[in-house]
């Protein structure tokens, strides 16, 4: 009896280790803050509760354990007259509208739009994967600002002033290529969309514009910002990466910098091919010059992202394996896969509600 006994407390107390590492599992919410879409994987007959030919889909993100996608609102740059505005506000309707068929027709009960932290952990805890959308290049906006506030009401929460060429708001950093500025960093009218992106509570992201323009938005904005996919200069001198400066700017300022698993950005290495080791040190090397608080993840899926080992959303949870092999933490990984731009967007939306009442 007492043999017996001693075999059922054992195997109560391994019963109930498995539920705290489950629950404690359950905590880590992946949160990737880029992956492109095309709209020709948001129709009847080809969405993404299929099992479409695109690194990010449904079914990937459950086999992978991907938990959060930002989907992209990008366009690419073009020229800055009324027929480039035009045919870019219609680009990035199109894909705001692809956007809200997937979570609204396609597939409600699988996946749902959040606009705040709480309704991540409400999706999430309801077994549901999340949206989220960002906008890459604020080019659409054409010239009327109020178009910050129509993204907002549309469900964007990080907007990038400029991409690959300069915006009618802010230098790009292909400006280092060619070495071109068109407004020493932000004009006029950037400046003012800075103010109203705080106002309304979207994270300024400044992966794509120049190293000068990234110094002014920080300069002028109230809140903190993001870095939405970009990794370290010092282990790959690339002008979309940032610079030990420019990392220390984004402490300064409490924002986050979600290290993209682009390989272009990783290493210029040619064999082999950029895997999850190029990865984890670019995480490595932020963490140490800026804290863990300060360090995100991103794949920039569908839009030229994808490493050996992470090469769509199926394969998420080799990140996390490969995050607990470097020697972080539970608390350290939560806060690298999503806890710090949870952070990030909770102060900044806070900020927002201030200004709007006046109390700054």
């Amino acid at each position: 009896m007492i043999k017996m006994k001693k075999i059922t407390i054992t195997l109560a107390m391994i019963f109930l280790i498995g539920i705290s590492c489950d629950t404690n599992q359950n905590k880590i919410i992946t949160i990737d803050t880029h992956d492109d879409i095309n709209v020709a994987n948001f129709t009847d007959s080809l969405n993404y509760s299929m099992n479409t030919d695109s690194q990010v889909n449904l079914p990937n993100m459950i086999a992978g354990g991907l938990d959060v996608a930002w989907f992209v609102v990008y366009t690419a740059q073009g020229e800055l007259d009324d027929e480039g505005y035009a045919a870019a506000k219609d680009n990035a309707i199109s894909k705001f509208d692809a956007i809200d068929r997937l979570v609204n027709k396609y597939a409600p009960d699988q996946i749902e739009l959040a606009l705040t932290s709480d309704d991540v952990r409400k999706i999430h805890a309801k077994g549901k994967k999340v949206a989220m959308i960002g906008v890459e290049n604020a080019y659409p906006m054409g010239l009327d600002t109020s178009n910050v506030r129509k993204y907002w009401e549309r469900g964007a929460r990080y907007v990038s002033l400029s991409h690959n060429g300069h915006s009618q708001f802010s230098d790009s950093n292909t400006g280092e290529f060619d070495n071109t500025a068109l407004h020493n960093g932000l004009s006029d009218i950037g400046i003012e969309v800075v103010g109203l992106l705080n106002y309304y509570g979207l994270m300024i992201d400044i992966s794509h514009p120049s190293k000068e323009a990234i110094r002014q938005m920080i300069e002028l904005s109230k809140a903190p910002v993001i870095a939405s996919h970009s990794s370290a200069r010092a282990l790959r001198d690339h002008p979309r990466n940032l610079d030990d400066e420019q990392l220390n700017w984004v402490k300064e300022n409490g924002g986050v910098i979600q290290t993209t698993a682009l390989g272009a950005f990783l290493t210029d290495r040619k064999d082999p091919p950029p895997n999850m080791d190029d990865f984890m040190d670019h995480i490595d090397y932020m963490v140490d010059k800026i804290g863990v608080e300060h360090v995100g993840i991103s794949s920039d899926f569908d839009g030229g992202g994808g490493i050996v080992g992470w090469k769509d959303a199926s394969e998420t949870m080799n990140v996390t394996a490969a995050l607990r092999e470097r020697g972080y933490s539970e608390s350290e990984i939560e806060k690298l896969w999503g806890g710090n731009l949870l952070r990030v967007l909770d102060e900044v939306q806070a900020i927002a509600s201030k200004l709007q009442s006046g109390e700054l």
